[in-house]
């Protein structure tokens, strides 16, 4: 049983989620929703892309917002969730619609659920650690194996370093931002996590189902019911479910357990197997081959002009120039330095100095008075390639000392952990590579680099979070001619840590969700509440109509002549009961235009300048 928290652990921990939620929330509505985040507010209120089940509201020269509002049904939900995202999250879209039936519309409130879930996530890693890494923990046999110099004071004061480490990373900080599934995602695999080594833990130890907690049978039933949800938040949440089971193969030796989880994992597959047969899934594999063509015709043809990004053949090369940032991305101590690694001529010098840096650490690490020259060399070691570094010096330097700093991680694991928390920390590496190397294994199957992207694999950041909190927290225990030099070198990660999260702020084009400029107000909110101001009897509003590709016949192509997706969403803003004439212009790529009924007069309510101001469209 975990100790009593103390006082000030609390006040920390209290601390720490306050900041997490302000440095989530802080701007969180100033910039306008992105395609995606149309998608999330389409599918939530059952709007499907495009209009395929509002054909009696499209389908006519004129149509209203009262009409547009008409009420919806579940096929319609089904029929949104197909059209907007394959599919996929229907969990993730029944709670924005909850939450925007109570909380009302806006942009804030429509990725609230994100902040909320994001902030949650520095809760439970809090948690997870503390009660996963104890000295008394099971997961490994029946009873503590080992040495371990963690006591109880020490666990909570890595479960604080995991919750800072989560509280600042900026990939946790810029998808709060965004009103998409990942965050309620990243909190549901946590969560399933924690829950299937609590059900190791009395599997192997019975007696504590006696003591403590909820009963065996009731953990079983949670872990399903998180399973189904998080599949149902996201289909790529399965990575995360084969780590535990690539786990149960290494440790769990327990016949009536892996029933047991056998029988949990068939049910819950059989429940999600549902949406598949009768729900938004039963087209998703069709879609996903139409867009897995679509996206290698592109990499084959125009691999840079096409709108989408850079989109590679699926080559060993290309698969490797896009996975390095994905890894360095990883580590918030090595965030940023993609770019680096990918420059042969620089990276190379400066990796050699920190492995031999590192090296010179390793063979000095237990030397209570080492050699002089040895306190002089490690930090020269990691200077020495300042001269001759052609390109951002400061950043290779960084390199360099990644290096000693990931070695402290090795070393926390070795000295400070028993047998059985060494078995959690395996557990801990399979989720911070597993779910990154599946993407790079569908991306060759796929034969395109368009997938290989953070936030598919962003299942990884928690346990990451406690791999950093591992090496800070093994810090300040070596001796200060190693520590103060890398301690240096994160202080110079920290500066560019907050420049991260000032353009995340500030909407800049660093990573991410990104924009070349930083984007205005929403643009759709705007213009509902002009015509709103401006409509009198007798006007018509005019929606343009702006040509989209079709990556799916399927999902893409619908029966109106004319795109709807502009009228779409500036209808969502609009009163449910109004009466506004309104239709789209075919001959108008990109204005809302207001047609005063008395004069003709028309007045431009806003002009998207082709993508300008359509993000991601």
């Amino acid at each position: 049983m975990s100790a009593p928290l103390s006082r000030n652990t609390l006040f920390l921990l209290g601390a720490l989620l306050v900041l997490a939620f302000c440095l989530r929330l802080y701007r969180v509505g100033t910039y306008s929703i992105y395609f995606d985040e149309k998608s999330t507010l389409l599918i939530s209120q059952s709007v499907a892309l495009e209009g395929s089940n509002q054909r009696d509201v499209f389908g006519k020269p004129y149509f209203t917002p009262a009409e547009f509002w008409k009420p919806k049904t579940i096929n319609d939900f089904i029929d949104a969730n197909i059209r907007g995202d394959i599919g996929n999250s229907p969990a993730y879209y029944a709670v924005v619609w909850l939450w925007l039936k109570i909380f009302g519309l806006s942009d804030a409130s429509l990725r609230m659920p994100s902040v909320i879930f994001s902030t949650l996530t520095v809760w439970l890693l809090f948690i997870f650690v503390r009660r996963h890494l104890q000295p008394g923990s099971r997961m490994g046999g029946s009873g503590s194996v080992g040495f371990s110099s963690l006591n109880s004071s020490s666990v909570d004061t890595l479960a604080l370093l995991s919750a800072a480490v989560a509280t600042i990373e900026p990939f946790f900080v810029s998808f709060s931002h965004v009103a998409r599934n990942y965050s309620m995602s990243f909190f549901l695999t946590l969560l399933a996590t924690h829950l299937f080594l609590l059900i190791l833990e009395r599997v192997r130890s019975p007696h504590l189902s006696r003591i403590e907690g909820p009963s065996l049978m009731l953990l079983y039933l949670a872990y399903g019911s998180i399973f189904v949800l998080a599949l149902l938040s996201h289909y790529l949440t399965i990575t995360v479910f084969l780590c535990h089971g690539l786990y149960a193969l290494l440790y769990l030796r327990t016949g009536r357990a892996w029933l047991m989880l056998g029988t949990v994992a068939a049910l819950g597959l059989g429940i999600v197997s549902l949406w598949f047969i009768f729900g938004g899934g039963k087209y998703t594999f069709y879609i996903l081959e139409d867009q897995k063509n679509f996206y290698r015709n592109l990499a084959l043809s125009n691999p840079t002009g096409n709108g989408y990004g850079l989109i590679l053949p699926a080559t060993l090369p290309n698969i490797t120039r896009r996975a390095i940032p994905i890894f360095s991305d990883l580590l918030i101590v090595t965030n940023g330095l993609g770019n680096q690694l990918l420059g042969l001529r620089n990276s190379l010098p400066a990796l050699g100095l920190g492995l031999a840096a590192t090296v010179l650490m390793h063979r000095y690490y237990s030397f209570s008075k080492p050699p002089i020259w040895v306190c002089v060399a490690f930090p020269i070691l990691l200077l020495a390639g300042l001269p001759f570094y052609t390109v951002t010096p400061i950043r290779l330097l960084v390199l360099s000392g990644a290096f000693p700093f990931i070695y402290l991680i090795g070393r926390f694991i070795t000295d400070n952990t028993n047998a059985n928390q060494k078995q959690v920390t395996t557990l801990l590496l399979l989720l911070t590579f597993i779910p990154t190397l599946f993407l790079l294994f569908m991306a060759w199957r796929s034969g395109h680099t368009y997938g290989i992207t953070q936030r598919y694999s962003g299942f990884s950041f928690p346990y990451v979070c406690i791999l950093v909190a591992m090496g800070l927290y093994q810090l300040p225990k070596i001796k200060r001619w190693f520590s103060l030099p890398i301690i240096a070198v994160l202080c110079i990660q920290a500066f560019h840590i907050i420049q991260l999260l000032g353009s995340i702020y500030a909407d800049g084009p660093d990573k991410y969700p990104s924009f070349d400029k930083p984007r205005i107000a929403n643009p759709f909110w705007t213009s509902a509440q002009r015509i709103k101001e401006l409509y009198t009897p007798g006007d018509t509003v005019l929606y343009p109509n702006k040509e989209r590709p079709i990556m799916s016949e399927k999902n893409d192509r619908t029966y109106s002549p004319v795109t709807l997706i502009d009228a779409q969403t500036v209808n969502i803003y609009l009163p449910k009961d109004a009466q506004y004439i309104q239709r789209v212009d075919p001959n108008e790529p990109d204005r809302i235009v207001l047609v005063k009924g008395n004069s003709g007069e028309k007045i431009t309510i806003f002009d998207f300048q082709g993508h300008t101001y359509r993000y991601g469209d």
